[in-house]
């Protein structure tokens, strides 16, 4: 099957009260088609490679899943809930065929081939599904794209043929087939991130004859075969075969399965030679070595890529790119300060990954890291550096945990004010699963002041008025109040713009009182959904699917495995990793619940 004709259908990202999470700045880039010397032999590559790309495995099409729930809120468990899932049948799902999105694609080329151009900027922006743009249902395949991928192949493998490094012997002019086969096997093998076969290599060798019957060299040849690996599906896709497609029982991944899933979950990224060994020998079934394996990556500094692909969507960081602050009332917020507040959340979010701080002390982490400049805004001491240095908080509790972070605080505000909605909205969807339903349609926006100094407060208690608005507003906009200290680009402030003084007490429904940041930040890390929640949005990027209601009982259990282990991120991580839910998938067929 032709690999252009397989349009997965995308599901729309979710998008609720206004906000973009996981805003990009790249846009499409219209191109512009040209016929070059050697277009029909790469029309003729990517056709013979296309037709016999999958070995007649039939790619599946993208679906929603029954039951499939967007923000799903997962309770603390009760007895019977425990119950209910120690008897449950266990279904790890399946993940839609997974093309390789822009920031995967990029890290990949750059570990497969030395190229850090970042050719994906040139492709169309890729959909958000569940909070995440690595989700397979969203990510589609067009015409367009498919010509992108033709172009960046052809650019990737001529850059890569002048540095040598795809030349692991010399062509022979009279005899090229020896040459060629160990070039292709080995290149092959680790773009396609599996063994490959002999009739694999012997498709690809047949390039040699196509650009000998039209008149080119033996090095032509080798280029294109080279090429049509970066457009084969192999390539470009997370392929996981069902033994049997209609099957509801699961099985395991093969371990060449699991150590893409592994990889692209923690680096976005291809295996390295030593995962992608470890597979072709087998090892992968052992959890020990799935434990050594983790370990070992999450000390590479290509872990970047979760604080980049992973924190930077759950934590918004990406969405700061967009921001764009009144310019008349918030003159402060410039370049330098945008960079520094994202450094700021990376750099914090980092030290999680490889430190021994439980994950839910994002919520009130008494460090953080700031340049001269982000601490003059932050009311801080001034650290001497024009880098970020880490500080310590200790002194400064109003600065502690993500809530102080002026990345997050400008991200969730207004370009004029702040918004008690946005931010209480983000603690709802982001820490505790308890998204909101979306606003009523022709909802109006918040009404202007009545009278001279009324206080944020007073102006979301006449929008709560309207009976429509009431149910929702009850719950997000105390957590957002509770941060009001807080001006639109995450300065403290006891006054607002209007002169009005800063009432930063959060009315929750049962009758608690927040009463600032303080008492926000011990209501949500106390909140026995957090951890439930933070298993949510790692288990939602790391299979890279939506989760449903079949899922419930699995979150659950990789919470609680991972604080039992300690509740530091990396027991999050390895609790998910060894999981049923990671190392398995079934086949089409839906899994039905009692």
């Amino acid at each position: 099957m032709a690999l252009v004709s397989v349009l997965l259908t995308p599901r729309r990202p979710r998008s609720r009260w206004g906000h973009g999470a996981s805003v990009e700045g790249d846009g499409d880039v219209t191109p512009r088609f040209r016929r070059r010397p050697g277009w029909r032999l790469l029309a003729g590559a990517s056709c013979l490679l296309l037709l016999a790309g999958c070995d007649g495995d039939k790619l599946p099409q993208a679906r929603v899943l029954p039951g499939e729930v967007p923000g799903l809120d997962i309770p603390p468990p009760t007895d019977g809930q425990n119950n209910a899932c120690k008897d449950a049948a266990k279904d790890p799902g399946r993940v839609t065929l997974h093309r390789l999105n822009r920031a995967e694609y990029d890290a990949t080329v750059r570990d497969l081939l030395g190229d850090t151009t970042r050719p994906a900027r040139d492709f169309p922006t890729d959909d958000h599904g569940y909070g995440f743009d690595n989700n397979a249902d969203v990510l589609s395949m067009s015409p367009l794209l498919m010509e992108k991928y033709s172009a960046a192949a052809e650019k990737l493998v001529e850059e890569a043929w002048k540095k040598g490094t795809l030349r692991t012997c010399t062509l022979d002019a009279a005899n090229p087939e020896p040459c060629a086969r160990d070039i292709l096997s080995r290149f092959a093998r680790r773009a396609w991130r599996r063994t490959v076969s002999k009739e694999e290599v012997d498709r690809l060798l047949e390039f040699l004859a196509l650009a000998k019957r039209h008149g080119d060299t033996p090095e032509a040849g080798v280029k294109l075969a080279l090429r049509s690996v970066l457009v084969s599906p192999h390539f470009l896709f997370r392929v996981e075969k069902d033994p049997d497609p209609n099957a509801a029982t699961p099985h395991r991944l093969s371990d060449f399965e699991l150590a893409s899933r592994l990889s692209y979950f923690l680096w976005s990224s291809m295996p390295d030679e030593a995962l992608l060994s470890a597979a072709e020998a087998g090892k992968l079934g052992d959890p020990k070595e799935l434990e050594a394996q983790v370990r070992r990556m999450l000390a590479d500094p290509k872990a970047q890529a979760l604080v980049d692909n992973f924190a930077g969507q759950w934590l918004y960081t990406r969405a700061l790119d967009s921001a764009e602050p009144d310019k008349t009332l918030y003159g402060a917020f410039n370049e330098g300060l945008r960079s520094a507040m994202r450094q700021e959340t990376q750099l914090v979010f980092r030290e999680f990954i490889n430190g021994n701080h439980k994950l839910r002390d994002l919520v009130d982490a008494p460090f953080t890291y700031v340049n001269d400049t982000l601490a003059r805004h932050y009311g801080l001491p001034a650290p001497g550096s024009s880098t970020p240095v880490r500080v310590d908080l200790s002194s400064y509790p109003d600065r502690q945990g993500i809530f102080g972070h002026g990345s997050l605080l400008t991200v969730t505000s207004n370009s004029d004010r702040t918004s008690p909605v946005q931010r209480g909205v983000w603690v709802l969807e982001q820490l505790l699963c308890m998204a909101p339903p979306p606003p009523p349609p022709d909802v109006e926006n918040l009404p202007p002041p009545i009278q001279p100094n009324m206080t944020m407060k007073e102006r979301m208690a006449l929008h709560r008025s309207d009976p429509a608005c009431q149910g929702c507003h009850m719950l997000m906009d105390p957590l957002g109040l509770a941060l009001e200290n807080y001006d639109p680009i995450g300065r403290w402030r006891l006054q607002e713009v209007s002169g009005a003084p800063v009432d930063a007490t959060g009315d929750m429904p049962d009758g608690t009182i927040l009463h600032g940041a303080e008492d926000m930040r011990s209501f949500v890390k106390n909140d026995p959904k957090l951890p439930s929640c933070l298993t949510e949005h790692l288990l939602t990027y790391a299979l890279g699917r939506g989760l449903s209601e079949a899922d419930q009982c699995a979150v659950k259990e990789i919470a609680a495995t991972a604080e039992a282990s300690g509740g530091r991120l990396t027991d999050y991580i390895l609790s998910i990793v060894l999981s049923d839910h990671f190392t398995h998938r079934r086949g089409e067929t839906e899994v039905r619940q009692p």
